[in-house]
């Protein structure tokens, strides 16, 4: 049940984040913070972490706020994206999928 209500939530905030328009720039300055595992331009040097770069936005936005939910866990993830607002995960993910 509660991984449910998660899902449900994960899912909300995915869609009421995508009302905003999104600020590809700000989300290039937001983005520095990942660099060291997904790479400056958003292609990983280290086979273990994901590329982000061209990824779809509502895919990332999804996956962000798995990892700020709790749903995805990764300790060093929930870290990272902790204390992003509902804003800065739209821009990161605006940045990412405007790389190709």
């Amino acid at each position: 049940m509660n991984k449910v209500l998660l899902l449900v939530a994960v899912l909300m905030m995915s869609l009421s984040s995508q009302l905003w328009a999104a600020d590809v720039e700000a989300g290039k300055a937001k983005s520095a913070q990942c660099a060291a595992c997904h790479g400056a331009a958003g292609i990983s040097p280290m086979g273990i972490y994901p590329n982000l770069a061209g990824q779809k936005e509502p895919y990332l936005v999804k996956q962000i706020n798995a990892f700020r939910l709790g749903v995805r866990k990764d300790p060093t993830m929930q870290a990272m994206v902790g204390a992003l607002s509902d804003a800065d995960v739209v821009n990161i993910a605006a940045y990412y999928a405007s790389i190709k």
